[in-house]
């Protein structure tokens, strides 16, 4: 059967373990095989883009981040900030006596994302980020991936219904076939994203 809504793949997980008396646990298979994509997968499709003012020490992270792609001022000269650790971050407000001025570096602090200098006035950000994909419910019956890699998820949630069913004997074969298809979305991602960048050649002036 196609799997292409959140209903036609509980039917398909519930037909490939053949048993229909897990209604009530197939949603917490996908939700886990969701929360391990999110931790796995870093997708071109899961990259999102946030603009803002930036006028304060933090600024305070999407609740659907999962890593940092790139956070730059975008107002006047367009720049990158430079990520650095949290104790280096201490390290220059402490050498610079926590001076304002117009930000250079950003540090992850919690949910939020600590900026220095703190500025001092309203500079326009961009922070663009990986994001957890969507998650499937009844009221969200599909979502980018679904439509993209109904294998992933397929997969991911017979791996994750075994430990349920005390079923070790096909768990090996599933996270085979899951392995595999991450694989290759992630390579789809990857072939896309270098798409055109092929060698160059430098010539050098003398």
């Amino acid at each position: 059967m196609a799997i292409t809504t959140y209903a036609e793949l509980k039917s398909s997980i519930a037909n490939w373990l053949n048993r229909d008396d897990l209604t009530s646990v197939i949603p917490d298979f996908i939700s886990l095989t969701e929360a391990g994509i999110n931790r796995d997968l870093r997708h071109c499709k899961m990259v999102n883009r946030v603009d803002a003012t930036l006028d304060s020490r933090y600024v305070q992270m999407p609740a659907d981040w999962i890593e940092t792609v790139r956070f730059g001022i975008t107002s006047g000269t367009t720049y990158r900030l430079e990520l650095i650790s949290r104790d280096d971050m201490l390290e220059y407000r402490e050498r610079n006596s926590d001076v304002a001025g117009r930000p250079r570096f950003y540090a992850n602090i919690g949910d939020t994302i600590e900026v220095f200098p703190t500025p001092d006035g309203e500079y326009t950000m961009q922070l663009q980020y990986y994001a957890k994909t969507p998650e499937l419910s009844d009221s969200n019956a599909d979502n980018w991936l679904l439509r993209d890699a109904p294998d992933v998820y397929l997969y991911g949630a017979l791996i994750q219904s075994a430990p349920y069913l005390n079923d070790d004997a096909r768990a090996e074969t599933w996270a085979a076939l899951y392995s595999a298809a991450m694989q290759s979305l992630q390579k789809a991602s990857d072939d896309t994203r270098f798409a055109g960048s092929g060698l160059r050649m430098r010539v050098t002036s003398y």
